[in-house]
């Protein structure tokens, strides 16, 4: 399927070039960008998940797009949808979700990047995207509800690739139903 780009208002999402890399391992490397991750990302790390988010949307046509601000900012980050990669109760399932350089926040583009990526799953014929994110990362969980998305807290779940008892592993999730 050959790669998707999709437009909005104020945003394209494109596939990744290569001149990504730099600054996806800056806001890889920032602290207050991974808060809600395990932990930052080397160099090498951030090179491998950006490699991998580039190669899905080089096969499957979407993905994790890379996204920019024409006249702004050539990459501000990823907004996309991509097939769950581990095992939960709502799997097999596509996620959408996001990560900005926090220079690019509060400008509402996480929201405006995410409304492009939902309208084009269901426009593929995706019956529902969930989105999922570490209960304290409120920011995330506001983009979740102002894009439509719900939350049943019997949904909730710990994720599998946390050890139990990490601060971080138990996640909210949200749905979105094709309309």
């Amino acid at each position: 399927m050959p790669p998707v780009t999709l437009t909005t208002e104020r945003l394209i999402l494109r596939p990744w070039r290569d001149a990504d890399f730099a600054p996806f391992a800056a806001m890889s490397a920032d602290p207050k960008v991974m808060e809600h991750f395990p932990g930052t990302l080397s160099r090498a790390e951030s090179d491998n998940v950006a490699q991998i988010l580039k190669s899905d949307i080089e096969i499957m046509g979407y993905g994790f797009w890379a996204v920019e601000v024409p006249g702004v900012a050539p990459f501000i980050g990823f907004t996309g949808i991509r097939p769950v990669t581990f095992e939960a109760h709502f799997t097999p399932a596509v996620e959408i979700g996001w990560r900005l350089a926090p220079a690019h926040w509060g400008k509402g583009y996480a929201w405006e990047a995410a409304r492009a990526a939902l309208a084009h799953g269901f426009g593929a014929g995706l019956p529902e995207i969930v989105s999922f994110t570490v209960t304290g990362n409120l920011r995330s969980q506001a983009v979740m509800q102002r894009l439509g998305m719900t939350h049943d807290p019997k949904d909730d779940f710990d994720h599998p690739n946390l050890a139990p008892g990490h601060k971080l592993r138990r996640h909210v999730l949200y749905r979105m139903k094709r309309p």
